[in-house]
């Protein structure tokens, strides 16, 4: 199965530690992650015949919890890389005999419901197995995962709603590690979306 799925090529745009790809990945696609420090998807052209793309934007200015940030809010610089990610989309749907499958762009439940609209869907974490909640959405062309939901306890549900989960742990990353911890997509949702758009 690998070997057949060697020449797909999927996009993994601000994908930082690569999770949400992983099972692609791992499947033999031609998984190419385009983040930071090494690269920058506002200076990327894509290849020609992208199977699928993945968009994870940065949240930061888009994020309800920003609160006590100590920089003003700035939507011009957040939509940067919003609209960076929406061009390497168009530009591999563009040709008639485009091969790409599927894209995605997600980021939590915030303020850029505002300039993209209402999401193809919103989910939690749990609805995938895994235990914690954060409302995530989802724009874009893709298949519907399949959600296969588990019940949190009290404890879980507790710390869920003062942002204090337990983190999954990564070496060293751009930025504030704690910040690239908090964003890394969840196991069982990138394996469902996995198995429903490959």
């Amino acid at each position: 199965m690998k070997s057949e799925n060697k020449n797909k090529i999927i996009l993994d745009l601000c994908g930082g530690t690569g999770a949400w790809s992983k099972p692609y990945k791992d499947a033999g696609y031609d998984v190419r992650l385009i983040t930071l420090p090494d690269n920058d998807v506002r200076d990327h052209k894509p290849p020609d015949n992208v199977y699928g793309i993945l968009a994870a934007p940065p949240c930061t200015m888009f994020s309800l919890a920003r609160t006590r940030a100590k920089t003003p809010r700035d939507f011009y610089e957040g939509m940067r890389a919003v609209r960076a990610c929406l061009e390497i989309i168009w530009a591999c749907r563009y040709p008639n005999d485009s091969p790409l499958s599927f894209w995605c762009l997600e980021n939590p439940m915030g303020y850029l419901r505002q300039f993209l609209g209402k999401p193809v869907m919103t989910f939690d974490p749990y609805e995938f197995g895994d235990r914690y909640t954060k409302k995530t959405d989802l724009w874009g062309y893709f298949n519907i995962p399949t959600k296969n939901p588990v019940d949190l306890n009290q404890e879980e549900l507790d710390l869920c709603a003062v942002n204090n989960r337990c983190l999954p742990s990564i070496s060293d990353f751009t930025g504030s590690k704690q910040k690239a911890r908090r964003a890394i997509t969840p196991r069982g949702f990138a394996t469902a979306f996995f198995k429903a758009n490959q």
